[in-house]
């Protein structure tokens, strides 16, 4: 535990301990018709952190959480700081093979789980088969049934209402946070408090998460960025509600229903409001609504573009960022007509820098390997020090392998994630630009592009498309369509029209599963 000199460590408990004291009946987390005051929430959270403890579990043992958005994923965060435990969220949208294999990695020693994902725990929590197993965890809290550990709420209403004040210093670790594991077994992400609750604060500083704010739960808890985004309300003194389940048309009408005034969008959301068509998007008053982010995927320009026409009371910005790096650049709504396609600069307290292959820094207009150094940074892969040194310098930078440029002014524009880059004829090209061609096309919904071996070239470049409604595209009329927009050698050589483009729960296309997918035009 690491604790600075002078003065109290930063805590994601803290702010409720705060709120709880200064604005109690305040309304800090609604759930459809449950609500938790911050008196309420911070009386739950006491009870959980002293449950925990008195069942054995001590201070940096972690406790995998798997729920969806709902009224408890705040306190059950909050309490778990207050015991020092560091939360391992699962992602219910997982097989039981993959939740075993975070929950036993991490070395979990708890779950709290909704009842209704107990198949998901089989592995873990002491319900695995008829013939039964042995748990791979200690302690099993399971919300709105039985199945597979006692009833929460009767585990809560059993125990101490006391803080515990558990001494946290900042660089503990508040969570481990598995990537999406796309290219193999998900890493641990070790997030401290420092960056959490420095985080929680600018973001409600930038994007009006705080004090008598309202804002929705839209991104799920269980992602790096719907939590942050999710628990900042909580932590600075707003009110956040919660919808369970993405849907376009329910998450318009919670917004006029609670009067959110910030709301956190990854580009898929976007995409499926603009299907609802206009008549369904004036159908609800909007007028509360006056800030928009974006993150987690590429916004593309197109897409930019309708966001802006269809919320033009809204500011909008466009940020970067990673689980690794937190949150790097924003893109501020002053800039957003004027800067199609970037970023921003750096974020507050950060700094970047872009390298070529040659590790020296690159120019303007040339694209780099981003760098960012900031106190939001991780603390390592759990368990994996040749990966965390893979992706660090020595002097405390860190890079996710994104490519990025810089115009003049320091404006940057992420270009493609580095193992995405295509190598055709000996020529590096970069997916995202061919993307937002293809996406400026009146019948696409939305697009990825990927490559695949090619005898000749090396690699050929593939588009996957999404259709809008009613919309109709075939090969020649796309290339006919690209040929004055990017170059010849950029042109997709194939065309596979498609359902949906496969995501992880965050938003993010998994382009391995398109590559993998062996689906013909």
């Amino acid at each position: 535990m690491t604790l600075y000199g002078g003065g109290a460590a930063l805590n994601m408990a803290n702010g409720v301990r705060e709120f709880a004291q200064s604005c109690p009946d305040r309304a800090a987390v609604v759930d459809g018709s449950r609500t938790l005051t911050y008196r309420a929430l911070d009386d739950r959270a006491n009870r959980l952190a002293c449950a925990l403890l008195d069942c054995g579990l001590s201070p940096g043992d972690p406790v995998a959480v798997l729920l969806p958005n709902c009224l408890e994923f705040p306190e059950i965060a909050t309490g778990l700081a207050r015991a020092g435990l560091p939360m391992v969220p699962l992602d219910p949208r997982q097989t039981a093979a993959e939740t075993e294999w975070i929950v036993r990695h991490s070395g979990a020693r708890a779950l709290v789980l909704d009842d209704a994902l107990a198949g998901l725990a089989a592995g873990v929590a002491d319900v695995a088969a008829p013939g039964g197993g042995s748990a791979g965890v200690d302690v099993v809290l399971s919300l709105r049934g039985t199945t597979a550990g006692p009833a929460y709420e009767g585990v809560l209403a059993g125990a101490r209402a006391v803080d515990p004040h558990v001494p946290v210093g900042d660089l503990d670790i508040f969570g481990i946070q598995y990537t999406s594991g796309t290219t193999g077994n998900p890493k641990g992400v070790l997030v401290t408090h420092r960056s959490r609750v420095l985080q929680a604060y600018l973001a409600a500083l930038e994007w009006g998460l705080g004090a008598g704010r309202a804002s929705i739960a839209v991104a799920p808890m269980y992602h790096g960025a719907g939590f942050l985004f999710g628990f900042a309300p909580v932590l600075t003194g707003g009110t956040v509600s919660m919808l369970p389940r993405w849907d376009p048309e329910e998450m318009l009408a919670m917004t006029e229903r609670v009067g959110a005034q910030s709301v956190f969008l990854v580009p898929t959301h976007a995409q499926t409001i603009r299907a609802l068509g206009e008549d369904v998007l004036g159908r609800h008053d909007l007028s509360t609504l006056d800030t928009l982010y974006f993150n987690v995927a590429a916004l593309p320009v197109a897409l930019k573009q309708w966001v802006m026409d269809a919320f033009p009371k809204c500011g909008v910005h466009e940020l970067y960022g990673s689980t690794e790096a937190g949150v790097v650049t924003n893109l501020r709504p002053e800039h957003a007509a004027g800067k199609w396609g970037s970023v921003g600069h750096a974020w507050y307290m950060t700094e970047v820098r872009l390298v070529g292959d040659d590790g020296l820094p690159v120019g303007p207009g040339e694209p780099g390997e981003l760098f960012s150094r900031s106190p939001f940074l991780m603390q390592g892969y759990l368990g994996d020090p040749a990966a965390t040194t893979a992706c660090t310098t020595d002097d405390g930078f860190l890079t996710c392998g994104d490519i990025a440029v810089a115009d003049d002014e320091g404006f940057l524009s992420i270009v493609d994630r580095k193992k995405d880059m295509i190598i055709s004829g000996g020529v590096d090209i970069y997916p995202r630009e061919i993307e937002e061609a293809v996406a400026t096309h009146p019948a696409v919904a939305e697009a990825a592009v990927v490559g695949a071996p090619d005898e000749t070239w090396g690699e050929r470049i593939v588009a996957y498309v999404v259709l809008r409604p009613g919309g109709v595209l075939d090969a020649t009329a796309l290339d006919e369509y690209l040929r004055p927009r990017v170059a010849s050698y950029k042109l997709p050589r194939e065309l596979h029209l498609i359902d949906a483009l496969p995501r992880n729960a965050a938003g993010k296309v998994l382009k391995r599963a398109l590559q993998n997918s062996g689906q013909k035009a």
